[in-house]
């Protein structure tokens, strides 16, 4: 876009404050300059970006997408460094059965609720899966395989990350008024919050046990995505698509591994898991600043109706296990 001093609509964003485009870039680059620094948490960052959409726009918004997917595979890896193999796979055992009863009670009542709700079926799928299993990522491995276009996908998409960045800001505040446990915090996360970013964004909040469990149980779940996605090549009777299997949490487990058994490595540990969590700083801002207006507008009303049911439900739910039965 050429430099203007008028009031411009940025493709995508909808009508935005008269900034030329220089600025907008000044801007831009100074917020990502601020959340690489230890000044800015990962709440205050999707607050930026959330400000930045709104009020300037995000000048590189056609890179976003892709520069937020690799940012997070990069800091899930790096946290794994800090990780210990044997309370990582405690915490996995812990948050097994949870996880199998919610993302089949989640797919299940979504699935009711879109037909009672009379949602386009791809797009009520692409809701209830991101909701039951890893939220953006379940969503963008899914939609090739049920064929979903590109309409149903931003529907879906713009429903988690909305959810997702109430979430972040209200899941610890909720959780200190409970006082849960750390252990308890880290698996209501790793449940309750759709997408990994903002799962790791609250637990960090909270506690470094907390991000231990969210993050092992979060990345548990993600697994889920495989079988659920050959399912959905059955339910939508597409047989021809590749799944995508994400490779990263391999890489996780690796870091992980190196952490617990190799010295030299935990020594320097603490250095990988600074920059992986200022890369999910960064992520978040990313998420916040690609929520134009126009996403919010696109969403609609029923989706974000069958959106926030089955988020209340499922946290609900989680919250009451890890308080009662855990």
């Amino acid at each position: 876009m050429a430099t203007s001093n008028y009031p411009f609509t940025h493709q995508g964003q909808g009508l935005l404050l008269q900034v030329s485009e220089p600025s907008r870039k000044i801007i831009f680059m100074a917020c990502i300059a601020l959340c690489l620094s230890p000044l800015v948490s990962p709440a205050i960052a999707l607050l930026m970006g959330l400000i930045i959409a709104q009020c300037t726009g995000h000048p590189y918004l056609h890179l976003n997408h892709k520069a937020t997917h690799i940012l997070l595979q990069f800091s899930v890896v790096g946290l794994g460094f800090g990780m210990n193999v044997h309370s990582a796979l405690q915490a996995g055992k812990e948050g097994i059965l949870f996880t199998v009863a919610s993302i089949s009670c989640t797919l299940i009542s979504g699935y009711l609720m879109g037909k009672w709700l009379g949602i386009e079926k791809k797009t009520s799928y692409l809701i209830s899966a991101g909701t039951a299993i890893c939220g953006g990522s379940a969503i963008a491995a899914i939609s090739p395989v049920i064929k979903a276009e590109e309409k149903q996908i931003s529907v879906a998409l713009g429903c988690v990350f909305i959810l997702n960045s109430v979430a972040l800001f209200i899941f610890p505040v909720i959780g200190h008024h409970l006082h849960l446990s750390q252990s308890q915090f880290g698996l209501w996360c790793a449940i309750a919050i759709h997408d990994t970013s903002s799962v790791v964004g609250a637990a960090s909040k909270y506690g470094p046990h907390a991000l231990e469990v969210a993050t092992t149980v979060k990345l548990a779940r993600a697994l889920w995505i495989i079988p659920v996605a050959f399912l959905s090549t059955f339910i939508f009777n597409n047989k021809s698509k590749k799944i995508s299997v994400p490779y990263f949490i391999g890489l996780f487990v690796l870091a992980m591994i190196t952490n617990t058994y190799i010295h030299a490595v935990a020594g320097i540990s603490h250095y990988m898991v600074a920059a992986a969590k200022a890369g999910l700083t960064l992520t978040l801002f990313l998420i916040g600043a690609g929520l134009s207006r126009q996403v919010l507008a696109a969403v609609g009303l029923k989706p974000m109706i069958q959106a926030i049911v089955l988020w209340i439900a499922i946290s609900g739910s989680a919250l009451y296990a890890v308080m009662h039965l855990a």
